[in-house]
């Protein structure tokens, strides 16, 4: 099976750490493809930003042409799941959800580590959306801005390791890292812990084989029914950035793709 990773950031060295973490954990015969939006912000830290990213994603999914069976949205606690779960007739599962329901099997309470305070409550509300905030023991900022993640390896895995304690002490039995950018760090965490800590991109790569290997898929009955044939000025924007001209499916807008965009991370 092929499972599609989407950072809603622009970030392309984010976009290959995201990809690492996702196939070092994808199973025998998983292909994974990782890409960025063709337009927005590098790096998402608060609701503006979000909504940007999220418009962003659905444009680059409504011109992809690369086939896939699953996707993985890497933005924690961000918008635009549920447009891409109208958009498209595969499985879509968001790193928020799945990390969340992850350690609801390992323990129970949870925490959440994440970068900037600011984030907070955007996470606790997509929690209380799901459902999943009622064993939440609580979510907690390291004051690390995103791309601040990249710069210094030892003092971000330091500063996540100290705060994730002070989430451990106020009750949480499992630390959900928050942050798509902090992929592949759950190991050191841990060891440093002693309790479970459970990486987004991880764990839904692994729930989105099941949901694939199941031969499930979103549920078009009502909520995520596709999005009706209408008229969108300008959709989809990628179309106009990428200066090609453009096909008609499905009462909906394609672009072709642009084949020269992030050859260092996705080739897509």
């Amino acid at each position: 099976m092929r499972i599609l990773v989407m950072n809603p950031n622009t970030t392309a060295s984010m976009t290959a750490s995201i990809r690492a973490t996702a196939t070092a954990v994808a199973a025998p015969g998983t292909e994974i493809l990782a890409t960025e939006p063709l337009w927005g912000p590098e790096s998402i830290e608060g609701h503006f930003e979000g909504y940007l990213s999220a418009a962003a994603v659905l444009d680059r999914l409504a011109t992809l042409d690369t086939p896939f069976d699953a996707l993985v949205m890497a933005g924690f606690g961000e918008p635009g799941r549920e447009g891409a779960q109208e958009l498209l007739d595969v499985p879509v599962l968001d790193i928020t959800e799945c990390a969340a329901q992850m350690a609801l099997m390992l323990g129970h309470a949870y925490g959440v580590v994440t970068t900037l305070d600011r984030a907070v409550p955007q996470i606790r509300d997509r929690l209380l959306t799901a459902g999943l905030l009622q064993r939440c023991a609580g979510v907690r900022g390291t004051g690390l801005g995103v791309l601040e993640l990249e710069e210094d390896p030892e003092r971000t895995v330091a500063v996540i390791i100290e705060t994730a304690r002070e989430v451990v002490r106020g009750g949480a039995e499992v630390i959900c890292l928050g942050c798509g950018g902090m992929a592949g760090l759950q190991e050191k965490v841990a060891a440093a812990l002693g309790v479970p800590v459970v990486d987004g991109v991880a764990a839904a790569v692994k729930f989105a084989e099941a949901v694939v290997g199941l031969g499930l898929t979103t549920s078009t009955q009502r909520s995520f029914a596709p999005p009706r044939p209408k008229a969108i000025g300008s959709w989809p924007l990628s179309r106009h950035l990428a200066g090609v001209a453009a096909g008609e499916r499905d009462g909906v807008r394609h672009a072709v793709r642009n084949t020269e965009f992030s050859p260092k991370t996705s080739g897509i």
